[in-house]
């Protein structure tokens, strides 16, 4: 048949000399969705490469001409099934594309020999297809020597065997039946039509003895529409003999080439060389599975290969070893790398190493390859074959040997570039749109979701950012299906120790991980360390497939599946679970130290298992075992896409986290417009980079810094998990009212899968559901707040109609269908004796143990802030603050005798305008320790709501976003708390201290700590609280509902006979009288009503508050739409009174008289027993009805006796009579006393009066003076009032100045004290904190966040810890010594000076938002030098005193801190003085 064989064997010719240059092409759709149109296009461009290919004697015959594409799976189906073929699904078979024998009787040896051998392998042969030609559409010789060509179809053998295991096991048979070929008997002239040119689930290769324009006509199938591919790799051919081959015809199965590979010989002699490591491989054989699939391989090169083929053979293999389609082609050719000056080092080494395991196959070539999912072109590193390509707005890739070979409108073109010399093109491995999609769904995602969490994060790096709480059902009581992750709730600190701050003090954080085996605690060797450093628990594919690639001494990883079979009966999920764990312990057991638990390769009949249960039973069972410190995890899932669900899997045990199908995800928005602006590469670096800091978030709200201490921390508790489930897969998580077990888990994962796999094939199920966990939407999520409760309510109170209102409450309360909440479960028992409905407490008595909610001036505007304030203090009830002070203006009663003060203010981490003003005119004073829609976090108010008066108010930057530390810097610890009690008592004796908790296990306990602790009220907030700006996850997953914080702190509170001492109320999504009623049986005495009060004023739960456009002008600053609020005082005192009446008549039902009566009596509930609900139906409330009796007979289980808060024992109270002169008459006065640190709260009792009798103007300077000796207590100075001035001889203890608001602290050691003052801590930590106003000078060092949160005060001081100046917004602070790290953190205002003699102050200095520059304009210095004068005049200070006798060579060591928005307001308003003075200068004109 081949002339050129005789020549070889006989003449001077060697086929080794052959050579062939080419026209390649590619034509893709990056977006990875398939098309016919796209091989239409890939075949135009190959026509217009024709001229490179040639033709030899027979002008119709060409060199060789081809294509590859995926495979066309609907196609191939529909052709199988004419044929009585019936295929698996996708991914599930292989097409083998053969050239076959044209003898009849030779081609069925041959085609008995393939079918054997597939069966022999394990494999099931489907049957064989004769693919239809047009031979009239080829030449002469082309028709002399075509082969027979055929597909053959394989299916796997088995179902746990996924697309890659198939791959390879094709790639076995292939060469086997090469290797055995001989067994057929062959001559050797039919030998040489046999070829194999593809055999793959993935690519498919139509090639031959063609020209360019042939192939498309000769191959009837590339004609026809249903042959859909997402790219077309073509080829022509130019060789230098006469005679081709159609074997010789590119592509091959994975490339094609344009150039020479000079180091052939060379590279084929090592590749031989290789062949004995195959079977000495751990890593092949921990791949390929067993030994005897290696042994089958070689020879890897097939003799008298041509380089290409060659090239092909060796980068198929690596491909099979599991190497990425890019890692495996830079192996094989190298950049210039060794003495390139710009190449990253990273990079660098990774061609040094790969140096050290391969040569390259170096020549002038470029080649382009797929292995059906990704396109990688490669240039060698001189650059000499050409490749141009562009990429249009409609995301289509054209790559060719020359430009112009596509038709494509110039307007149309996005970009244009080049393949530059040893450079790689590579489109990512993207999921085809339709398996994308499915596996969304398989794994629950929604719209919704990809809206509003995915995208801010991709876009900004930061985690999505919420309002208005969380209303829907809990997990266990949803009609949706869940997410086993959306049953467990995040556990936080509140009060018994603190939160830590992630976001400003994110210096003493580490998301540094260590997985792999750890060797005996109790010695110590080089193994120790053999472990893997990662720098984030959350990694991409390319480290998870470093690791998937371990097979080193003590550091060897192996994959085990995270599937299961959803055709295997109800035990499926459970046996499945067992045969991961003891695949996990054999692994173990096998020396590997790296498990992967995966769950690629869903499919109709691989369900995956939650990736959360998979973790937690493998977790739990090695712990049983004792070996879980042999192994770390990994979990590779397409499950896990936000905060909760990562931090949940390394609670429960994970290492690392590579979450594949939301990264995917996030380049498919790219790709498809979803996200504008950035690349895919920066918006899945963003999506990793939002979810770290969400992880470090969720860490820290629990004091935790480290994430290696996380892991396996299990920092949660479940909500409707039975104990089964808890005991068997989550050991030892709190669990307390039962729930859904495995079968249930199994089912709702089988109803995501079944949506995916069965459903899809109806057209209209195939897009993902749009969600409405977040926000209402007709026919999702049911919502408490939806269009209907929320007309009815805002009717009942507009109109002040009582059966209006009737109907909203049984929409509410009717919860027989719709089950919203754990209240929703319980009903009221029938058989108590009722009471006559006039005998029940007044509605004016109940109304007063209501309360608004603590809604912020700035989260709302002031217009419905006031409106409350009015309604509330009209009834006798209370209305709240918030968190962002009030203005001091509306102290004073409106001319109609309305009150606009709100009773409640609050005092948050952040004390937003807490001066002695804003405290002393308030009845209750409450501490918000925890928020219930993100406890463990501080408030925040985005800058856009920081208008000038909002940020007048709050001592703050216009324009500049708030966000509120994440503990109370004065509060680190019970006793702590207490002191803060303290301090709030002595400033305002005749008012309630309240502290503000959120219900979580242990809660009742913290409670009863508070009760210890003298505080007057505990709040136990809900989960489902509003909030206007929240992380979304914070939202959804952290804190418990109010019904078990308010039973476990009633249980607790009676068992420790506190209860009488102190008041609980509650709130978070409280709306009826019935809800009100349960609350109380509960044990809450007191109510409150946030979301519900902004309902009746106006809102419509549009859930856009943190965007400051609420179109009804509630949640928003905006002054047009301000002027949209409609809410009247007297809609409230409508609904407020409604609610009371409700709640008398289920008091007359029930037989109770009074409020208190009923408080703690849930002997009157019935968990509800007509439970229709399937998951519903285990949970068990026992507990939560539990009735502690009182350990002592007769014991009130309700508040009925006050605290002794201990203030008679006050220094204060000689401080204010020895000032009688100055509070009555404004005279001056002088006191001169001893103090100990037993004396607390020293000043803050006086600056009450003060401020009682004076308000915010206080008293002139110094008209009080104090002069103390001795060592002061806590909170020495706080509150400290306009007119105060204190010196003291001596030192101070903790949160020195806390609050102060005018008055002028002095503290200087002892003069009898012989240390060196600036080298000594004179002051402790804390000092100024929330300070307000005034001046501190210190002659010594203060401790840790000096000025933390200063918001006026002007300080001098000589030293400070870490921390310094952290969340500054206003006032000046003078540092004349050393500091500690992380100098203004979080500073938004205000102006520090460093006097920096060492030239070292830059790297303690956090620089995120405030500028480190020179002391020069003349403002500056005249004001530092100022308060350097006074702090020697009030002190003597030596340091003070050196730097202004050399002022000239002091001045330069000075730096300034400048807050950037600070700089930028004050220029603002610089503008607008200058503005103003020319148009008064003009006239106005």
């Amino acid at each position: 048949m081949n002339p050129l064989k005789d020549l070889a064997r006989w003449g001077l010719y060697s086929p080794e000399t052959e050579h062939d240059s080419c026209g390649v092409g590619v034509v893709a759709n990056i977006k990875g969705q398939k098309s016919h149109r796209i091989i239409e296009e890939g075949f135009e461009v190959l026509i217009n490469l024709g001229h490179r290919g040639a033709c030899g004697r027979d002008p119709e015959t060409g060199d060789g001409a081809g294509i590859l594409i995926q495979t066309p799976h609907e196609f191939f189906r529909r052709e199988c099934r004419a044929l009585g073929l019936e295929l698996p699904p996708e991914g599930e078979y292989g097409v083998g594309m053969v050239f076959m024998l044209p003898q009849a009787a030779a081609k069925q040896k041959v085609h008995d020999h393939i079918s054997r051998i597939i069966q022999d392998e394990g494999l099931e042969l489907l049957g064989w297809r004769d693919v239809p030609l047009d031979e009239s559409k080829v030449g002469r010789d082309a028709r002399a020597v075509r082969p027979h060509i055929a597909q053959v179809f394989i299916r796997r053998g088995s179902h746990d065997m996924d697309a890659a295991q198939l791959e390879r096991k094709l790639y076995v048979v292939r060469k086997v039946i090469e290797h055995t070929l001989k067994e057929c008997q062959l001559t050797e002239e039919e030998a040489d039509y046999f070829y194999v040119c593809s055999m793959s689930c993935n690519t498919v290769v139509y090639k031959g003895l063609l020209m360019a324009h042939q192939i498309a006509d000769f191959y009837l199938d590339l004609s026809d529409e249903a042959v859909e591919s997402a790219f077309a790799l073509v080829h022509s051919r130019f060789s230098t003999n006469t005679l081709g081959h159609w074997r010789l015809a590119h592509p091959y199965r994975y490339l094609a080439h344009n150039g020479e590979i000079n180091t052939l010989r060379g590279n084929l002699t090592w590749m031989r060389a290789r062949e004995a490591q195959l079977l000495m491989s751990a890593a092949l054989r921990k791949v390929f599975g067993s030994s005897d699939m290696l042994r089958q391989i070689p020879p890897i090169m097939t003799p008298g290969d041509s380089d290409t083929a060659s090239f092909d053979n060796a980068l198929e293999l690596l491909l099979m070893t599991g190497r990425d389609l890019d890692h495996a082609m830079l192996m094989l050719i190298h950049e210039a790398w060794n003495q390139h000056e710009t190449m990253p080092q990273e990079k660098k080494d990774f061609y040094e190493y790969h140096s050290a395991l391969m040569e390259p196959w170096d020549g002038p070539a470029m080649i382009v390859s797929s292995n059906g999912r990704s396109i990688c072109a490669l240039l060698d590193r001189n650059g000499l074959r050409p490749f141009r390509y562009l990429v249009t707005k409609d995301d289509k890739l054209v790559m060719a040997s020359e430009t112009g070979v596509l038709d494509v409108p110039p307007e149309d073109v996005r970009f244009k570039g080049r393949l530059q010399p040893g450079r790689m093109f590579l489109t990512v491995d993207p999921i085809p749109a339709e398996e994308l999609n499915r596996l969304q769904q398989a794994f629950g995602y929604s719209v919704e979701e990809l809206r509003l969490l995915t995208t801010p994060m991709a876009e900004n790096g930061y985690e999505a950012v919420g309002s208005m709480g969380n209303d829907a059902p809990l997990a266990v009581l949803s009609d949706q299906n869940q997410l086993l992750f959306n049953y467990f709730k995040q556990l936080f600190a509140q009060v018994t120790n603190p939160p830590l701050d992630a976001i400003r003090e994110e210096l003493v954080t580490s998301l540094v991980t260590f997985i792999g085996s750890e060797q005996n605690l109790f010695d110590e060797t080089p193994l120790h360390c053999r472990q893997l450093r990662l720098e984030s628990p959350i990694i991409d594919d390319v480290d998870l497939s470093k690791i998937k690639g371990l097979d080193q001494d003590g550091l060897r990883s192996v994959t085990l599946p995270m599937l299961f079979d959803p055709h295997g009966g109800d035990d499926s999920l459970r046996d499945s679970i067992e045969t991961l764990r003891k695949q996990a312990s054999d692994a173990i057991a096998d020396g590997c130290s790296i498990i992967v638990l995966s769950d690629r390769g869903v499919g109709p009949n691989d369900v995956p298992i939650p990736s959360l249960l998979a973790t937690g039973a493998v977790h739990h069972h090695l712990i049983r075992e004792g070996t879980r410190t042999k192994v770390g995890l990994v979990v590779e899932t397409g499950e896990a896409r936000e905060v909760h669900h990562f931090a949940l899997l390394i609670g429960y045990g994970a290492g690392a986290i590579n979450p594949y199908l939301a990264l995917e995800t996030v380049r498919t928005m790219v790709q498809t417009g979803q996200l504008n602006g950035h690349t895919a590469d920066y918006a899945v670096k963003n999506f990793v980079k939002a979810n770290e800091k969400g992880v470090l978030k969720v860490m820290s709200k629990m004091g935790i810094s480290a994430v290696q201490s996380y892991r396996g921390a299990q920092i949660f508790e479940a909500v409707g998990l039975n104990q089964d489930l808890i005991d068997d897969y989550f050991s030892s998580t709190p669990s307390r009212v039962g729930g859904i077990g495995l079968d249930a888990i199994g089912r709702e994962t089988l109803q995501r899968h079944r949506s995916a796999f069965e459903l899809a094939d109806v057209p209209a199920n195939r897009d993902l559901p749009m969600g409405g966990s977040y926000q209402w939407r007709r026919g999702e999520e049911h919502h408490q707040w939806n269009p209907d409760t929320i007309a009815k309510l805002q009717h009942a109170a507009r109109a002040n109609n009582w059966q209006v209102y009737q109907e909203f409450a049984k929409l509410s309360n009717d919860q027989s269908r719709k089950i919203a909440t754990l209240r929703g479960l319980l009903q009221f028992k029938q058989d108590r004796a009722p009471v006559p409905l006039d005998e029940v407490e007044p509605t004016s008595e109940i109304m007063k143990r209501f309360a608004t909610g603590a809604a912020s001036l700035g989260s709302i505007s002031r217009e419905a802030h006031e409106t409350m304030a009015i309604a509330m203090n009209r009834i006798g009830a209370r209305s709240n603050t918030g968190e962002g002070g009030e203005d001091y203006h509306r102290y004073k009663l409106d001319d109609n005798g309305d009150d606009r003060s709100s009773a409640i203010k609050q005092v948050a981490s952040g004390r937003f305008g807490v001066t002695p003003n804003y405290l002393i005119n308030a009845t209750d004073l409450q501490i918000k320790m925890a928020q219930g829609s993100k406890p463990g976090e501080g408030g925040q108010l985005p800058g856009h709501k920081v208008d000038e008066y909002i940020g007048w108010v709050r001592r703050t930057t216009p324009g500049v976003e708030l966000i509120s530390p994440p503990p109370h810097h004065d509060i680190y610890s019970i006793e702590d708390l207490a002191q803060l009690i303290h301090d709030l008592k002595n400033i305002n004796p005749d008012a309630r201290v309240h502290v503000k908790l959120v219900a979580e296990v242990g809660v009742g306990t913290v409670a009863a700590g508070v009760a210890k602790g003298h505080g007057d009220v505990v709040l136990i907030s809900g989960h489902d609280g509003g909030t206007g700006a929240s992380p979304e996850s914070s939202i959804k997953y952290a804190g418990l509902p109010w019904e078990l914080g308010i039973a476990e702190t009633q249980q607790v509170l009676v068992a420790n006979g506190l209860r009488s001492r102190i008041v609980v109320q509650t709130d978070g999504q409280l709306k009826t009288g019935r809800d009100a009623a349960i609350a109380a049986i509960l044990g809450a005495e007191e109510l409150g009503f946030a979301t519900s009060a902004l309902v009746v004023s106006g809102c419509i739960m549009l859930r856009k508050c943190h965007m400051n456009t609420c179109s009804v002008g509630i949640a928003t600053q905006d002054p047009e739409l301000r002027k949209k609020f409609a809410g009247e005082p007297e809609h409230l005192v409508n609904y407020f009174t409604f609610v009371a009446e409700e709640m008398r008549e289920i008091m007359a039902q029930l037989g109770f008289r009074t409020v208190n009566e009923m408080i703690g009596r849930v002997d009157v509930l019935d968990a509800h027993r007509a439970i229709e609900h399937w998951k519903a139906q285990g949970l068990d409330l026992s507990r939560m009805l539990y009735r502690q009796e009182p350990t002592t007979p007769g014991e009130n289980v309700y508040c009925s006796e006050g605290q002794d808060h201990g203030l008679e024992h006050a220094l204060d109270h000689q401080l204010i009579a020895l000032s009688e002169p100055a509070l009555e008459r404004r005279e001056p006065v002088e006191i001169k006393l001893p103090i100990r640190n037993s004396n607390r709260t020293v000043g803050a009792m006086l600056s009450g009066k003060i401020a009682k009798a004076y308000g915010e103007d206080g008293l002139p300077g110094d008209s009080i003076r104090i002069n103390f000796s001795g060592s002061a207590g806590q909170s020495f100075g706080a509150f400290l009032a306009k007119g105060v001035s204190i010196h003291l001889d001596g030192d101070t203890n903790d949160y020195m100045g806390k609050g102060m608001s005018g008055g002028r602290i002095v503290v200087c050691p002892d003069p009898k004290a012989t240390f060196v003052p600036e080298e000594n801590i004179i002051i402790g930590n804390v000092a100024m904190y929330g300070a307000t106003g005034g001046k501190a000078f210190i002659k010594g060092m203060a401790g840790e966040r000096f000025c933390v949160r200063n918001s006026g005060v002007h300080a001098v001081v000589e030293g400070v810890g870490d921390h310094g100046c952290e969340y500054m917004t206003g006032g000046v602070v003078v540092v004349l010594g050393q500091t500690g790290r992380n100098f203004a953190a979080g500073m938004s205002g205000g102006i520090a000076f460093v006097y920096d003699r060492d030239g070292d102050f830059s790297i303690r200095f956090n620089d995120g938002i405030a500028d480190l520059e020179p002391v020069q304009d003349p403002e500056d210095i005249a004001t530092l030098k100022s308060l350097i004068e006074e702090h020697a005049e009030h002190t003597g200070s030596m340091p003070a005193r050196k730097v202004l006798e050399d002022w000239s060579k002091a001045l330069p060591l000075f730096k300034k801190i400048m807050p950037r928005d600070y700089r930028r307001v004050l220029e603002e308003q610089k503008n607008r003085e200058t503005e103003s003075a020319a148009l008064a200068a003009s006239g106005g004109n």
